[in-house]
């Protein structure tokens, strides 16, 4: 190890005073905690929102984007997440600023460990062409041994239950999650408001869509669970005497819902997603299945974004109409009704989508340590990448109010590794 002079970075934890070394020279391989970026102020905005899709084993994706935001000083005033969404947004609206990107790591290496308790080699590299072999053999860990610190067998079997059981609707038992999130949650912290949190899921016996938000409910492990629990091999979260399944099943983001829930405001909106609606055809039955997950859980981010684009040109449309319009005419009641609806309020929509060639049809639930840091440090190279566009910050000028950026059309021209300091 090298005897050179140590400096700390915002969170407080050492870095070496090195900029020539690689993560694959660090003794873990992790995403190097130098910033690569410059700190910044607070964006000219009333609000900065964080959207985190569902994806399972994909989300430490996630994690590397928020270290990124983190960096720049940008904070969210309001998370919301969906399945493995809820669960990162949990670990950052429960935690300080300064222990956010801590408390997401050791998340993310907790549920990384393997179970069948084969070590982990940070030097071993694998060839893309050999990857999607070798991930499905880690993804078999599990499938046969779960996660650590996430879910487990059910022993006994679900089929061993009786009927009516909750222990019968699934294949995994959750509570390694729920221990894990009292652990490294301050659900106090989060119920006390500093940050805003949301998690979706969806009422297994009404099939609607339910928002749990820390301004409406005192939040608790069973509502980031509830967000997260796929069926058949994830178990059915009662509530208040109420069951509920993965919000996924009925839409993965929660996008829509953050940029029109009131009071409006000027809001700058990071949306990351796992999955990707767009892709190629597939060549065989692998990338078949491949194909057809993307399809399933991609959270059509772009078409949401287009139908709120659309509504709020004609929201400031109407606003500088009513503004016009002469006296008699506000007071009836169509014009009332258009009043309570317009609005001049701005709006950046920034997307990353996460995308990796070799992933097979196992990426929700391959957990292992070398693929989670290669999330990891995707997540943290694509927003590095964003934000270095200026007009991701700025507050849009156009007459619309509305300005998106799509990593994947709009920034992939610069490849950025977090592991060199500029």
């Amino acid at each position: 190890m090298s005897t050179r002079k140590r400096f700390t970075n915002g969170t407080g934890a050492p870095v070496a005073d090195n900029t020539n070394i690689m993560n694959f020279v660090m003794s873990d391989h992790r995403p190097s905690r130098r910033k690569t970026h410059r700190a910044a102020e607070r964006p000219p905005f009333e609000r900065i929102a964080l959207i985190l899709s569902g994806g399972g084993a994909l989300g430490s994706y996630q994690a590397g984007v928020y270290q990124a935001l983190a960096e720049r000083n940008l904070h969210p005033d309001w998370v919301a997440g969906i399945s493995i969404g809820a669960v990162n947004a949990a670990l950052i609206a429960g935690n300080p600023p300064e222990r956010r990107v801590d408390r997401l790591r050791e998340f993310w290496e907790t549920v990384s460990g393997p179970p069948s308790g084969v070590r982990y080699f940070a030097g071993l590299k694998i060839h893309d062409n050999f990857r999607r072999i070798v991930n499905h053999g880690r993804s078999l860990d599990a499938l046969l041994g779960g996660v650590p610190g996430f879910y487990k067998l059910r022993v006994p079997p679900p089929y061993l239950h009786r009927n009516s059981s909750l222990e019968v609707l699934s294949y995994y038992d959750v509570a390694p999650l729920k221990s894990t999130l009292e652990r490294l949650v301050d659900f106090d912290l989060i119920n006390a408001g500093a940050t805003r949190f949301s998690a979706c899921a969806v009422n297994v016996r009404t099939g609607d869509a339910v928002r749990f938000d820390s301004t409406t409910c005192q939040i608790c492990p069973e509502h980031v669970m509830a967000s997260g629990s796929l069926p058949p091999a994830l178990p059915t979260i009662k509530i208040a005497g109420e069951y509920y399944w993965d919000g996924g099943l009925v839409s993965n983001t929660p996008l829509q819902w953050v940029l029109d829930t009131p009071p409006r405001k000027d809001t700058l909106a990071f949306q990351v997603d796992m999955w990707s609606a767009r892709g190629d055809l597939p060549r065989n039955f692998v990338e078949s299945e491949v194909r057809e997950k993307d399809i399933l859980f991609s959270s059509q981010t772009r078409m949401a974004t287009d139908q709120f684009k659309k509504v709020q040109i004609l929201r400031r449309a109407t606003a500088k109409l009513l503004a016009k319009m002469p006296k008699e005419l506000l007071q009836t009641p169509e014009a009332e009704t258009l009043a309570a609806e317009a609005d001049e309020k701005v709006y950046n929509v920034i997307q990353m989508i996460y995308r990796k060639n070799y992933a097979g049809n196992f990426k929700d639930y391959e957990f292992s340590r070398s693929t989670m840091e290669e999330h990891w440090r995707s997540g943290y190279s694509d927003a590095v990448r964003t934000l270095r566009h200026p007009k991701v910050l700025q507050r849009p000028n156009g007459q619309d109010g509305f300005f998106t950026f799509d990593l994947a059309r709009d920034g992939r021209e610069i490849e950025i590794s977090p592991s060199i300091a500029s």
